[in-house]
């Protein structure tokens, strides 16, 4: 089973920026990704970034430019720089393993492994 354990979040300024950790640990099973996804209230949870384990990313349109996955080199941490960030960034922030087709392409969290999340409030 995987455990994941997300920070970092907080409220911030529109324009702000934040930096988000995620370490994990456990068994990822056949997971060549891991990603970061949001859920606003009464939204459906939706993808961020991703990164593989090569190092190839996915992002969100809503985030290009503005966001940064990274990860440590064990792959026990996953980062996310968010920067110039805007108020409808606000939501709880989710890490979790996935799979993917490859760098570009979205991972999908096929196991359904979930932190607790962190919260991330962007105020205008």
């Amino acid at each position: 089973q995987v455990q994941l354990l997300e920070s970092g979040g907080d409220s911030v300024q529109a324009g702000g920026s934040l930096r988000l950790s995620c370490v994990v640990s456990g068994y990822r099973y056949n997971s060549n990704c891991m990603g970061w996804w949001r859920q606003a209230p009464g939204k459906e949870r939706e993808g961020v970034a991703s990164i593989y384990t090569g190092g190839g990313t996915y992002y969100a349109d809503s985030v290009k430019g503005r966001f940064t996955i990274s990860q440590d080199n064990a792959g026990n941490t996953v980062y996310l720089q968010m920067n110039s960030l805007k108020p409808n960034d606000t939501a709880t922030y989710y890490c979790a393993p996935a799979v993917g087709s490859g760098s570009g392409e979205y991972c999908y969290p096929h196991l359904g492994y979930w932190g607790r999340g962190t919260q991330v409030t962007v105020s205008s």
